[in-house]
């Protein structure tokens, strides 16, 4: 699978027509290369930022203000995430409107709509570490709407066990968004470039 990842980012064959830039020109490719974007800077912002309810608006603060270049590097952050979502949206119309998702691929469709999802997941647990007023608010909305749908109690709960913004539920949040969805989506990536490649039938030329 590895091995298909890497062909698929560096073919060896690239068709001419393929090459001309038009509206929807790799926006895949484009939509994994803003998730690298904020892989990286999410990284550097975690050297900074401390996950705790009294300290996580204080370290937003430190780092906008104490840390060189840190207000450019959490607003890239934060704009990369709404790019990436964009550029998935994208992608999912293209290939809703073009038909792409029958056989043979529809498992890529389905591996893609499990990316949407995390892409969204990333986005919802990463708006409550500001912990500021908005965080608060759209986050507590965000758990309402979970609530509204036909999903068991217990998800609710075990994501938010004390309250929203309370040390569990901050803890967890900062889990889930600085570890297990970012592993997941390079895991659901890798799978969707390999089932791309799997199915030649519709791209004979990858």
């Amino acid at each position: 699978m590895f091995n298909e990842f890497l062909t698929h980012l560096f073919p060896r064959t690239v068709r001419r027509e393929d090459l001309r830039l038009t509206v929807t020109f790799c926006l895949g490719g484009l939509a994994f290369t803003t998730f690298l974007v904020i892989a990286l800077t999410g990284v550097l912002l975690a050297f900074h930022y401390v996950p705790s309810p009294g300290m996580a608006y204080g370290s937003i603060l430190s780092i906008e203000s104490d840390i060189p270049g840190g207000r450019y590097l959490r607003s890239l952050h934060r704009l990369s995430s709404h790019v990436f979502l964009g550029l998935l949206i994208l992608h999912a119309l293209r290939v809703a409107v073009r038909g792409a998702y029958r056989p043979p691929r529809e498992m890529t469709w389905l591996l893609g709509c499990g990316l949407m999802g995390l892409a969204l997941s990333g986005a919802w647990t990463g708006t409550l570490l500001p912990m500021d007023q908005l965080a608060l608010w759209a986050t507590q909305t965000g758990t309402e709407l979970l609530r509204s749908l036909p999903l068991p109690e217990s998800i609710v709960s075990f994501l938010v066990p004390d309250g929203v913004g309370q040390a569990r539920s901050l803890a967890r949040f900062h889990l889930l968004h600085t570890l297990l969805i970012p592993a997941a989506i390079l895991i659901l990536s890798g799978l969707h470039f390999y089932r791309i490649r799997k199915s030649r039938g519709v791209l004979p030329w990858l």
